[in-house]
């Protein structure tokens, strides 16, 4: 029978994984410009994972989920593709202009455009403390990049700010598919909704890619691209995995180190002297880095509001329901 140590273990294992396979995704897809474009590498990636993915739910026997679905779900559902898509190739796109560690850093503003959406479409409740999070993550996102403000890198700032400007439209983009995603639960499980993303991104970017690309990839090329490919799979699986060990919490906290592991993992790669061409130092400084703190502290402190909130929700519930059977029969 399984312990609590045992299950903090696997849990730990997993959510490294996950933090592992993410902070190397940036420095893969960078290297990745060399020789594709952001959309065909994209197809790629989700064809890849589709096939992986059909296959393994195919042999599970989960595919009968689709029946029920109506036209309005596979609306919703194929919206929630087209928003997974801008996400995925706006991200492999701005790390032509960004560090990889500096996109995933980036990309932490996520919650609170996810805050936003809830607000303004689920009419959820946001409270003081979770905006005085959001409050520290933009103050920390604007220390990390106090360089750029200043203008100590004149020839890079422009290109810098538009990098950021991508990967906010990419992270705006994948808020969108949550909240489309989060509506499709009582139909569908999160793996059938990925499976249908993928399949229905392999039908509609092909038009737009260059698969002659592909076959003109040397050796060292084709790995990197299996790379990217298989951590889409692997990176998501270990997610999923995670959550069966540990709360949701604790892995969103988990994941919210990514940054940090990007950060560590391409300074590893500047020192070995791996692809200098192309992977570059990002030169941080102390108050960069003190930015950076900041930004990954805050989106995990909203991560365990956001659960404390839930439970004192579900106890206010628990109670007037109570109450309300006390009064019927007395």
């Amino acid at each position: 029978m399984a312990t609590a140590a045992s299950f903090f273990c696997l849990g730990l294992f997993f959510s490294s994984i996950t933090v592992l396979f993410w902070g190397m995704l940036p420095i893969a897809l960078k290297l990745s410009g060399g020789f594709s474009d952001p959309i065909t590498l994209t197809w790629l990636r989700f064809t890849v994972a589709g096939a992986i993915l059909l296959l393994w739910q195919w042999q599970r026997g989960k595919l009968g989920e689709f029946r029920s679905l109506s036209r309005n779900h596979w609306l919703r559902l194929f919206a929630a593709g087209s928003f997974l898509i801008v996400n995925y190739t706006l991200f492999a796109w701005s790390l032509d202009f960004m560090h990889p560690g500096s996109a995933q850093l980036s990309f932490q503003t996520s919650p609170l455009l996810l805050a936003l959406g809830s607000l303004i479409f689920l009419k959820e409740q946001v409270r003081w403390q979770q905006w005085l999070c959001f409050a520290v993550l933009a103050a920390g996102m604007i220390i990390f990049f106090h360089p750029v403000l200043r203008g100590d890198l004149p020839g890079d700032s422009s290109t810098i700010a538009l990098g950021f400007g991508i990967v906010q439209v990419s992270a705006a983009s994948w808020c969108v598919y949550a909240l489309l995603q989060k509506s499709l639960y009582h139909r569908l499980s999160s793996a059938n909704i990925l499976l249908a993303i993928y399949l229905f991104a392999l039908v509609v970017m092909l038009p737009f890619t260059h698969p002659a690309e592909l076959v003109l990839m040397s050796t060292t090329d084709m790995l990197i691209a299996g790379f990217c490919c298989l951590n889409t799979v692997i990176a998501y699986g270990a997610f999923a995995q995670a959550m069966r060990y540990w709360q949701t919490v604790q892995v969103s906290a988990a994941v919210a180190l990514t940054p940090i592991a990007a950060f560590i993992l391409t300074e590893v790669s500047v020192s070995l002297s791996w692809w200098p061409e192309v992977i570059t130092s990002s030169h941080a400084d102390s108050l960069s880095l003190f930015g950076m703190g900041l930004v990954v502290s805050a989106a995990i402190t909203v991560q365990l509001l956001s659960v404390q909130f839930a439970k004192q929700a579900n106890r206010r519930a628990a109670a007037i329901q109570l109450t309300a059977e006390t009064k019927t029969l007395t």
